[in-house]
């Protein structure tokens, strides 16, 4: 869970915050968890990257780049398709992601592994923003789908 809030945060004492945050409002809102619609960590995971999400841009906590972040920010595809090939050969959602055309395949890795905003992927894939969420939106759509 840190690691998730780290990458979109990029800060390790923030990403701790967030984490503790997160787990206090999944306690408080436990009975909110619908199994119906997905996994309790995929529930978990979302908490904690929208509220890390939050923060970002709510920027008050944020701090200036360093030097070894930019670096991480250069190998940013390599972690992606790291993500990518370290999903078993046989898995379900392996199979539905490479069902998927490699940009919006790219634009849903980039958002839950990289913790990249729309207008962040918009960017990097030097798409409009509408075009990005469109992208994600019907993917997931389509993730869905194939793994029903």
């Amino acid at each position: 869970m840190i690691s998730v809030a780290q990458r979109i945060v990029r800060r390790r004492e923030l990403a701790e915050e967030i984490v503790q945050e997160s787990f206090i409002q999944i306690w408080q809102h436990a009975a909110t968890y619908e199994a119906s619609r997905g996994s309790a960590l995929s529930w978990i995971f979302t908490i904690v990257r929208n509220r890390a999400l939050n923060v970002v841009r709510d920027g008050r906590r944020l701090d200036l780049v360093e030097d070894d972040t930019l670096d991480m920010l250069r190998d940013r595809d390599a972690v992606i398709d790291d993500a990518f090939e370290r999903l078993d050969e046989d898995s379900r959602l392996r199979r539905c992601l490479e069902g998927l055309e490699s940009e919006r395949r790219k634009g849903v890795l980039l958002a839950y592994v990289g913790g990249y905003s729309h207008g962040e992927i918009a960017g990097i894939l030097g798409v409009p923003l509408g075009t990005a969420k469109s992208w994600i939106r019907r993917a997931l759509a389509a993730l869905k789908e194939c793994m029903a």
